[in-house]
């Protein structure tokens, strides 16, 4: 199989019991997509315009809600808000709390949701793919989590502040704080923002491969004695929709929730 084809991609004559014709495997093929437009040696795919489409509806869906706010609200501008508390009073409050909190609420409202339809592109007709199963949509966003902790850890405690807080710094610890203080710096400053980005990543990427298994299988059951292995396959991949749903949210949630820990972090004061 070509890398330019999609992930769905395969010989549509190629069913069980017939000659050569094996199981056709998702793998890292499933990932490639041959480009929509190249311009200027950039190439534009769908991963991409997925990527765009998200962005306008996000702004567009918020836009739409909020920018002729109401005190009695209409329908679309209650959804607004009820997405919009949840992120703010179950996420951002609980951890940083109101006062500290109330100022991170926009952006984190905009990974969470941008996270979130990002995510949910898999299970869309015609879409059927995670654009957040390509790991550089996760690690942008964790590098912008990233660079907001440094930045505000720096602001709040300067340079020395900084380094004990990156550090875990305690005199407390004896003769084993010279140890804590490198293993704390590499994982803070290192380890940090790459399983940040990796544990969305990962979770999209074997989600969609799962998805694609089940989705392959069911039609290249269907044929003579195999038919009833189709039927199973076929019910898996419901089931592997409704399972999806599930952790895209999750997934959205634990990005968001990790981002304000990080935060919080920053903003906690170290003796």
């Amino acid at each position: 199989m070509s890398a330019d084809q999609t992930q769905l991609a395969f010989d549509w004559s190629c069913r069980i019991m017939s000659d050569g014709c094996g199981f056709p495997a998702p793998g890292l093929h499933s990932f490639l997509f041959k480009p929509i437009a190249t311009v200027g040696g950039f190439e534009f795919n769908k991963v991409m315009l997925l990527a765009i489409i998200t962005t306008i509806l996000v702004i567009g869906f918020f836009y739409a809600a909020f920018g002729k706010a109401k005190v009695v609200p209409g329908k679309l501008q209650m959804v607004g808000e009820a997405g919009y508390d949840f992120v703010r009073r179950g996420i951002v409050y609980e951890t940083l709390g109101k006062k500290e909190g109330e100022k991170y609420v926009p952006l984190m409202v905009s990974l969470f949701f941008f996270i979130w339809i990002m995510n949910i592109w898999s299970v869309i007709p015609l879409a059927q793919f995670p654009v957040s199963s390509i790991i550089a949509f996760p690690a942008v966003l964790a590098a912008i989590v990233y660079v907001t902790w440094v930045s505000l850890t720096f602001k709040r405690h300067g340079f020395v502040g900084f380094f004990k807080n990156v550090t875990g710094y305690d005199k407390s610890l004896g003769p084993v704080l010279p140890l804590v203080m490198v293993i704390e710096f590499f994982s803070n400053l290192l380890v940090r923002p790459f399983t940040h980005a990796v544990r969305l990543f990962a979770n999209m990427f074997a989600g969609h491969l799962m998805l694609v298994m089940f989705t392959v299988a069911s039609w290249y059951l269907l044929n003579s004695w195999m038919v009833p292995a189709a039927g199973i396959s076929f019910v898996m991949t419901i089931a592997m929709i409704g399972f999806e749903l599930f952790v895209q949210a999750v997934q959205a949630y634990v990005f968001v929730l990790l981002a304000c820990t990080y935060i919080q972090g920053a903003l906690a004061e170290h003796h």
